[in-house]
């Protein structure tokens, strides 16, 4: 699980300011990027399995004053051989660039009109399932059972009172008894599951 923790610096002198010989004032303001009022420190801790290749699930909790809303996720590309790690996807997800193609995850927040710099993100994930495989046609085969776990998670977690951003679907049969091992997973983390 990835979990970003903050804490804001509240005073910070110029560089200006710390020439030697110089005393700093109490009225010395900081000086700081436009966009921001205050310098900020910011901690993502996480645990370096995360950083592992393979075919995983992730659900994304974004929480925002008093909402709290859940994004699902899997690693595995539908166009390739590749099964990235949760953490590769982390800043693809949450790319802020204009022509970025693979923030999903960012698409449904601005969808939502929040701004996703004044939002807190916890990534939850479970894996991996399976290895990244060596070619296409041992992905489409590994890709086809994690795609309608994926979609079943989305629908499990909805049924259970959140509120799961994006669209998920998938024709392939679902594995009942791979699912219900990750069920047991998740309820551990999403408690209104098992009420």
């Amino acid at each position: 699980m990835v979990l970003v923790q903050c804490s804001v610096i509240q005073f910070l002198p110029t560089i200006r300011d710390l020439r030697p010989g110089r005393i700093l004032s109490r009225s010395a303001k900081p000086q700081v990027s436009s966009h921001m009022n205050r310098l900020g420190s910011f901690i993502a801790q996480f645990d370096g399995r995360i950083l592992q290749r393979g075919f995983w699930l992730y659900v994304w909790t974004i929480s925002h004053q008093n909402e709290e809303f859940l994004y699902v996720g899997r690693t595995g590309d539908s166009s390739s051989k590749y099964a990235s790690s949760p953490f590769s996807r982390i800043g693809q997800h949450l790319d802020l660039r204009a022509k970025a193609k693979a923030n999903s995850l960012l698409r449904n927040i601005r969808e939502k009109k929040l701004e996703p710099t004044s939002c807190k993100f916890e990534l939850f994930a479970i894996g991996p399932l399976f290895d990244e495989q060596a070619d296409m046609a041992s992905h489409r085969k590994h890709r086809d059972i994690v795609a309608p776990l994926e979609a079943a998670l989305a629908s499990y977690l909805k049924a259970a009172g959140y509120q799961v951003l994006g669209t998920h679907g998938s024709r392939k049969p679902l594995d009942e008894s791979l699912f219900r091992e990750v069920l047991a997973i998740v309820n551990e983390r999403f408690t209104r599951c098992t009420k």
